[in-house]
C-alpha cells in the first residue's frame, strides 16, 4: 500500500492540481476546506498539507486539531501566507510559500514523509530548521534581531542540533554493531 497524503486546498483548482501531481506516487485525499479536511482525515494518513486560510477553519485550526488528536505525523503548510514570528509556537513540521511548482512540491512531500522515518528528536530539528528559514527569508535581520521569541527559537535549534546529532551518532553505533 503506498503512502497517503492528505491536501487541505480551497482553491479547488488548485488542490486538484496538487492531487494530479501526487498521485502517480502516493494515495490523496483531497479536502476543499478545513471541516472537510477534519472530515477525511484519519489515523492512516501519512502526511497532511495545509492552507493555511481556509473557509469553515483555517489551517492554523486544522492543524491544532490534528495534533490535539494526537497526530504525530509530518504537517506541512502549503500557503500564499507569509511567515510572521506566530510560526515558532504551531506545530507544523515544514513551511512553504506558494506558487510553488510540481518538483517543489513532490520534494516537499517527500521530505515531510521521511521525517516519520526519524527519531523524535532529528524530527524536532528538522521542525525548528524549516522555522528558522521560513522566517529568515521573509524578514529582514534587524525585525529577527529585535524578536526575543526568534532568537529563543536560535537557542533552541541550537539544542535540538546537539540532541538530532547524538540520536544520529546513536543510531551509526547501532548500524555497526547490527551486523556482528
Amino acid at each position: 500500500m503506498s503512502e497517503s497524503v492528505l491536501i487541505a486546498e480551497d482553491e479547488k483548482d488548485l488542490a486538484d492540481v496538487y492531487t494530479m501531481w501526487l498521485s502517480a506516487n502516493y494515495e490523496v485525499r483531497t479536502a476543499y476546506d478545513g471541516e472537510e479536511a477534519l472530515r477525511q482525515f484519519s489515523d492512516d494518513v501519512d502526511a497532511v498539507l495545509l492552507d493555511r486560510r481556509m473557509p469553515k477553519y483555517s489551517g492554523d485550526e486544522v492543524l491544532e486539531a490534528l495534533r490535539d488528536h494526537g497526530y504525530e505525523g509530518p504537517i506541512g503548510m502549503v500557503t500564499a501566507v507569509d511567515p510572521d514570528f506566530d510560526i515558532i509556537e504551531m506545530g507544523f513540521d515544514d513551511y512553504i510559500v506558494k506558487p510553488i511548482m510540481k518538483d517543489e512540491l513532490l520534494e516537499f512531500v517527500a521530505n515531510l514523509l521521511s521525517l516519520s522515518g526519524y527519531e523524535n528528536a532529528v524530527q524536532r530539528y528538522y521542525e525548528l530548521a524549516s522555522k528558522k528559514a521560513a522566517l529568515e527569508s521573509n524578514k529582514t535581520r534587524d525585525e529577527l534581531a529585535d524578536n526575543e521569541e526568534y532568537q529563543a527559537l536560535v537557542a533552541e535549534l541550537d539544542e535540538a542540533r546537539q540532541a538530532a546529532q547524538s540520536a544520529m551518532d546513536s543510531a551509526s553505533t547501532a548500524d555497526l554493531f547490527s551486523n556482528l
